[in-house]
């Protein structure tokens, strides 16, 4: 293969000149490098940015944008309760019940010790004892009647009545939601999911 160019022409600087990061700087250029402007500046004041007379580059440039966003997207979604499992609620109720069938009757005991020890049931006795003339001993006894086994007795018939209708409630109203579920759709919820 032969070539057909024809004699090149040597360039000296290149084999005997220095390296590009070794050579001296141009006389003219004592600064950072500015690259060329496309549009040159506009006559009589400085350049315009977004319509911005005399605002500089510094003062005109965009900030970088980051990829974390400032504020948390939240997303929404719209749903509807078609249909309540009548048995579910009846399990859901009946445990909710018992709970509250037992803070009734350990509440009600805590509340008798303490109007025990401040004294209310003898002052109160002391009271209807005198108003009805009975310190014979054969009228009312309140102390006697409102005795603590008494009270919880008495609280704990109220908290299995209680279990029962609410349990029963519960479940009714489920079959009843249910029913008008059919007809008119059920409940919308909206329901929100931060990011």
């Amino acid at each position: 293969m032969t070539d057909t160019r024809g004699p090149q022409p040597q360039y000296e600087g290149y084999a005997t000149g220095p390296l590009p990061g070794e050579r001296e700087p141009a006389p003219g250029q004592a600064g950072p490098y500015h690259p060329p402007q496309a549009y040159p500046s506009p006559p009589g004041g400085g350049p315009s940015y977004g319509g911005q007379q005399g605002v500089g580059p510094a003062q005109a440039a965009r900030k970088p944008r980051t990829g974390a966003r400032t504020t948390p997207r939240t997303r929404k979604a719209r749903l509807r309760v078609a249909k309540a499992d009548p048995w579910s609620v009846m399990k859901v109720s009946f445990l909710l019940s018992i709970a509250l069938g037992i803070c009734t009757v350990v509440a009600s005991a805590v509340l008798w010790m303490v109007m025990d020890a401040m004294g209310v049931f003898s002052t109160v006795g002391g009271t209807i004892s005198e108003a009805t003339g009975s310190n014979e001993g054969n009228g009312f006894d309140l102390q006697a009647f409102l005795s603590l086994p008494r009270v919880l007795v008495f609280t704990s018939v109220i908290a299995v009545i209680d279990v029962v209708l609410a349990t029963a409630l519960a479940t009714l109203g489920a079959f009843i939601y249910n029913l008008s579920a059919g007809f008119v759709g059920g409940v919308e919820l909206t329901l929100a999911e931060d990011e």
